[in-house]
């Protein structure tokens, strides 16, 4: 086995990040549109949905950032910068973009140790496991963001935490 390789479907990291900043792009589209529904013309009915799913999006793409960026080998500063993106409407895909021109997303995934310093920790370890079970991985990421998005809904909107 290779030690980069896309998973059994094909899905390298670029492709992985190119689909979640689309993703993200689309629910800031359909959650502003909520936003001139419910502001605009009195009609909220539409931003549970839009607010859920881009919520749900949001939390995904910023896992996919500590994913992707921990495999390519991204300085911290790059991963938060890639997180704060999803922040900015839309700005997720220039950010994908200028990723792609620098090159910071070819390859695959690294399944096997490198033989670089400190390639065997943990983290590193745990992280190939993964690549390895997509499918697992997929489940586990799924149920992560969902555990953190059932608690954030617990919590409320940001405005009324410190009250």
């Amino acid at each position: 086995m290779p030690a980069t390789a896309p998973t059994a479907t094909g899905l390298t990291p670029k492709r992985l990040y190119r689909f979640l900043a689309i993703a993200e792009a689309v629910t800031w589209t359909a959650l502003i549109v909520a936003m001139v529904a419910k502001y605009g013309f009195e009609n909220d009915a539409l931003l549970p949905i839009a607010g859920g799913t881009h919520g749900f999006v949001f939390l995904s793409y910023a896992a996919m950032q500590l994913v992707v960026g921990h495999n390519q080998r991204w300085r911290l500063g790059t991963v938060a910068l890639g997180v704060l993106t999803a922040v900015i409407p839309y700005a997720t895909i220039p950010w994908e973009r200028r990723l792609v021109r620098r090159g910071a997303l070819e390859g695959g995934w690294r399944t096997e140790p490198t033989g670089e310093p400190g390639d065997d920790r943990w983290i590193d370890r745990a992280f190939r496991w993964g690549i390895t079970h997509p499918v697992l991985l997929g489940v586990i990421a799924l149920a992560l963001v969902a555990i953190v998005f059932a608690a954030l809904l617990t919590a409320g909107p940001p405005t009324q935490w410190f009250d």
